[in-house]
């Protein structure tokens, strides 16, 4: 449905967190290296739980080695950050968009939002703090996009009843 991409990733537990909502949302979870953390890392995988082997993620060696696969699509590629106003529920998703997430520490590199500064997207939030949770960041905007394109989403249909 959708391409996450982490760049530069620090946290193992987001990292599965976010995977097993990639499974969940029938998105593909790109990453990025450096990672902060092996990619075998038995906590990555208890994050994940058993969605990890359902995952096949897409390693890259660097952001070089995503835009030459990529650049392609660079006008469909979105960048979640604190440096703009624009609210992400603003922004008009198409399937197999590219939807940007920073390390944990830093974020993402100004040079890479450089690449379609209008996509540019943010989460509202108070003054009260400077971020979200990366895993709680990916998961608002993703489903914000499954939401805008309900249509194209292949979900669960069993209902328990109760």
């Amino acid at each position: 449905m959708f391409n996450i991409v982490l760049v530069y990733p620090e946290i193992h537990t987001n990292t599965g967190s976010i995977g097993r909502m990639c499974v969940n949302a029938g998105c593909t979870l790109h990453l990025i290296k450096p990672l902060g953390f092996e990619i075998d890392d038995k906590h990555l995988r208890r994050a994940g739980l058993d969605y990890w082997a359902k995952l096949n993620p897409k390693i890259w060696e660097s952001f070089d080695e995503f835009m030459a696969e990529n650049a392609k699509f660079q006008d469909r590629f979105f960048f979640a950050t604190t440096k703009t106003n624009q609210l992400y529920f603003e922004a008009k998703f198409k399937p197999n968009d590219f939807i940007f997430f920073g390390s944990e520490g830093h974020g993402l590199p100004l040079e890479i939002m450089r690449l379609n500064k209008p996509n540019c997207i943010t989460i509202p939030m108070t003054n009260n703090g400077r971020s979200l949770n990366q895993a709680t960041s990916v998961g608002i905007i993703t489903y914000e996009a499954i939401r805008q394109n309900i249509s194209n989403f292949d979900f669960r249909s069993e209902v328990c009843e109760f």
